[in-house]
């Protein structure tokens, strides 16, 4: 809310550079607002009383705009990168997997590692456990499992996410 549009009966007055002004009459701190050619806006509704500041409205308008911009270029999102692993896989191929899941987790993201049956497969889902158990076991240096290993379907997954370096 700007100049007129403050309806309060006193408000708390911060100066242009900061300093206190008071409490005071919203009408007179609109008036000192126009002598300095500045605008009064409320930059605190819900302190009591509600605190109003006299800046250029426009000004500070461009500055919200540039710290909310500046905030969401800092922002990461985190994706969810999927692998699929099958029950009879070589170790070669493993390998190659975890190498493409060591980069995803290197970069930020979250992997979800999936072991997927088909026709047979499906009656002996517990005892091929230990491919995601030891998939888990390689990347454990650098990963924490986020989810732990659940059927859903014809598959098996768990989700692996980076570990944190604030320790």
């Amino acid at each position: 809310m700007i100049n007129e549009q403050i309806r309060d009966k006193e408000v708390r007055v911060v100066a242009a550079d900061g300093s206190q002004l008071g409490i005071m009459s919203s009408k007179d701190a609109l008036k000192l607002a126009q002598d300095a050619e500045l605008d009064l806006v409320k930059i605190a509704p819900n302190a009591k009383p509600p605190v109003c500041k006299i800046i250029d409205y426009g000004k500070y308008k461009y500055e919200q705009l540039r710290k909310e911009k500046e905030n969401r270029k800092k922002q990461k999102i985190v994706e969810l990168k999927e692998i699929r692993l099958s029950p009879n896989i070589e170790e070669n191929d493993i390998n190659t997997k975890c190498n493409n899941a060591r980069k995803f987790l290197e970069k930020g993201d979250k992997v979800k590692v999936t072991l997927r049956f088909r026709g047979r497969e499906m009656a002996h889902m517990h005892a091929t456990k230990h491919v995601l158990d030891e998939f888990a076991e390689r990347l454990a240096d650098i990963s924490s499992i986020e989810k732990p290993a659940k059927v859903e379907g014809r598959a098996m997954s768990l989700v692996l996410a980076a570990k944190s370096n604030k320790q």
